[in-house]
């Protein structure tokens, strides 16, 4: 059931903007410096996310509703969340890649298997010429048995990253169940209908086949959503 918005807390600003202080570029509601719900003065690390937040601020209506604010909703958990947990945040990631939908496939019907073989095994050997792991396919849900050599390019590759491609790299890791998709997703490999296309494609084959109800189409409605704004994320961290 969706939040009432009448729970959410009131809009007390008039407008928001940008102005330059001494970390960089920050915003401000009406004159009041914007700071994560953490407490931090919040500084953007380019003028697209600024300009794209102060969207989002002055977007809002009567009430403030963080959902329709993704991208100040990944900023702020970028400073409140990642950048205190940089190890954390990439043992969650390499530890897609034992798990990683792109890899388990189906052992039949065969129409899907060559489904998913004609989807995913680009994306699969994209990854690793890029960032070098070599991740194995293997039929069924269960984990793979991968060298934890792989696993550490992962790791290693996620830690190279500042905080707030970090966070948009958990975020679309864990949104696709693939750090395939997600590194695909971060360097714009992937448009946001095609990685959701990638990460849904056993839902939207099992659509073709048999039909959806509404809970299922909600669901998918949402996910696509979030890749959206994942990408508007990271388009703006360019």
């Amino acid at each position: 059931m969706e939040t009432p918005v009448t729970t959410y807390p009131r809009r007390f600003y008039k407008h928001a903007s940008i102005f330059e202080a001494d970390s960089g570029l920050a915003l401000k509601l009406d004159e009041r410096r914007l700071k994560t719900p953490k407490g931090a003065a919040f500084t953007a690390p380019t003028r697209a996310l600024a300009d794209a937040m102060v969207e989002e601020w002055n977007a809002q209506a009567e009430h403030i509703i963080p959902t329709r604010m993704p991208l100040t909703q990944f900023a702020f958990a970028a400073i409140d969340a990642t950048a205190t947990k940089r190890d954390e945040v990439a043992d969650y990631i390499a530890k897609f890649g034992e798990t990683d939908l792109c890899c388990h496939r189906a052992a039949s019907p065969i129409d899907l298997v060559a489904h998913q073989d004609a989807h995913w095994s680009s994306l699969r050997d994209w990854l690793h010429a890029y960032v070098g792991a070599d991740l194995p396919v293997v039929t069924g849900v269960l984990p793979a048995d991968v060298p934890q050599g792989e696993l550490a390019k992962l790791r290693a590759a996620a830690r190279a990253l500042d905080d707030f491609r970090l966070t948009a790299l958990a975020q679309a890791t864990g949104l696709a169940g693939s750090v395939i998709i997600g590194f695909a997703i971060l360097h714009e490999k992937l448009t946001p209908a095609a990685a959701f296309a990638a990460a849904a494609l056993d839902d939207l084959w099992a659509q073709e086949k048999w039909g959806a109800d509404a809970e299922a189409q909600s669901r998918l409605a949402r996910q696509r959503a979030e890749f959206e704004a994942l990408a508007r994320f990271v388009a703006a961290l360019a």
